[in-house]
């Protein structure tokens, strides 16, 4: 009797079955159907791009073992890839992928016509083919490069961003992560990149959206039965800004479909642009996979400003609201609140609220109370500099002597304790806090951190070192 492709496929089930997770069985392999054989080729039907993707990550290797063992060593396996339109339209989304030669063959798409227009579509969830549907950026048009102010703690990240708003996909900054601190721009700057590619290139799909946001959506599509559909939106986004990516850790479901969803744009042309409040070597609970494709593009930090971009920033923000400062007050203010962007603005309108509010005008002593109350009220960051002062004079020793090569005990435990301290009272990146002591790298700030803990839990004498610059260093 002739096999048949379902013959076949049915074998090549029963070994698959016996040999992996019933539930993952039911989840990858129940919703195949075999379409075709001929030759030496088994056409296979799934659901979506996304299921033949992971079938092809997790599952190539007893596939190919299920496949010879059933059709021999020539055997080919094809890929049908078909989507139901859900809204009504029976026309398919049809791509046929060798397994044993994808690249060579180019997906075929068949575009599916919008016969009856339904209602508007919302977010997220969008099957891939139908066109026409407009989808909301979710930026903030007030958030664009004219007042993002350049200044040296910006320069390398605002310009990455100019350069990916004048060729989205089309640089080597792709993913571009932006990451530093609170307060300092990130979400600004993310924005004022989708704005001018908006502004640019109309035609382009650009979304906006914070990673607590997309996680609360892949976990209403799960619920709702409706991964498939979430993916597919997302992987028909020409430019994707996602903030604060760092939420993402921890969640492994959520890290799996973005991995998924990144791989697809990427390799696609398309634009991903992610903002975190650390850099990648510091992210934790982060599934290395999607850390290294985090490096695969630039890392731009965005650092606390100077004096003389803190004072551009106030102008620009007082010439936007079309009020006169002297300049006095503003390097007043400038000088005092040196932490962010965010609390120098704040300091600035809670100012001109006082003024107008009591009917007073702006003089130096005002400022000074509004600073006064408002640098109490904020909680003080330490600097790196100010860390390296306070561990050399406990140990008796200058800055110079801490920063050294020399590898004697007490002065490589004091500047293991600067970057231990460093990491925990500041925002400092790893890297940024072993380029500051001693110029070191990362995983020696790493190393250092390790090391502490260890030595505080074993050694009482130790111990007692960070409990007394811990005292002095939250005063």
């Amino acid at each position: 009797m002739r096999e048949t492709a379902q013959s076949v496929w049915n074998n090549c089930l029963e070994f698959i079955k016996d040999n992996i997770q019933p539930q993952a069985y039911k989840t990858w392999f129940e919703p195949i159907v075999a379409v075709k054989l001929q030759d030496d080729a088994l056409s296979i039907q799934v659901p979506s791009k996304f299921f033949y993707e992971w079938l092809e990550e997790h599952y190539v290797k007893i596939l190919k073992v299920a496949l010879t063992k059933e059709m021999g060593s020539d055997a080919k396996l094809v890929y049908v890839i078909k989507m139901e339109n859900t809204y009504g339209n029976k026309q398919p989304f049809t791509e046929r992928i060798p397994s044993s030669n994808r690249s060579a063959v180019k997906a075929q798409e068949v575009d599916i016509p919008l016969e009856n227009k339904s209602p508007e579509l919302k977010n997220p969830f969008i099957i891939p083919g139908i066109r026409n549907v407009k989808i909301e950026s979710q930026l903030n048009p007030n958030y664009n490069f004219d007042n993002f102010l350049e200044g040296d703690s910006n320069r390398l990240a605002r310009n990455a961003g100019i350069a990916v708003a004048n060729k989205p996909g089309g640089t080597s900054f792709n993913p571009l992560l932006i990451f530093g601190g609170v307060g300092l721009g990130k979400t600004h700057l993310a924005h004022a990149i989708g704005v001018e590619i908006k502004d640019k290139y109309p035609e382009k799909t650009v979304l906006y959206i914070s990673a607590e946001k997309f996680t609360q959506q892949y976990i209403d599509a799960v619920k709702k039965n409706n991964r498939n559909d979430f993916i597919h939106f997302y992987q028909i986004i020409d430019v994707l800004i996602i903030d604060d990516v760092q939420i993402l850790s921890g969640k492994s479901g959520t890290q799996d479909v973005f991995f998924h969803i990144f791989n697809h744009l990427h390799q696609n042309g398309k634009q991903v642009v992610l903002t975190s409040d650390k850099a990648p070597v510091d992210m934790q609970d982060i599934e290395q996979r999607l850390l290294s494709r985090f490096k695969w593009g630039l890392s731009a930090e965005l650092q606390s400003p100077d004096f003389e971009t803190r004072v551009s920033i106030l102008k620009n923000k007082l010439f936007r609201d079309g009020v006169d400062m002297p300049d006095e007050i503003v390097e007043y203010v400038a000088k005092n609140i040196k932490t962010n962007v965010r609390e120098l603005e704040g300091a600035i309108i809670s100012l001109i609220a006082q003024s107008s509010f009591n009917k007073k005008e702006i003089t130096l002593g005002l400022a000074k109370e509004i600073v006064e109350k408002f640098v109490k009220n904020t909680k003080r960051e330490v600097s790196i500099d100010y860390i390296q002062k306070v561990v050399s004079d406990y140990f008796q020793m200058d800055v110079e002597t801490l920063q050294s090569k020399t590898r004697k005990r007490h002065i490589v435990q004091a500047r293991q304790l600067a970057m231990f301290f460093a990491k925990k009272f500041t925002k400092a990146s790893l890297a940024s806090i072993g380029s500051q002591i001693g110029k070191r790298d990362h995983a020696t700030v790493l190393h250092a951190c390790k090391t502490v803990d260890n030595l505080s839990s074993t050694d009482k004498q130790f111990r007692k070192y960070v409990e007394d610059l811990t005292k002095k260093l939250s005063l």
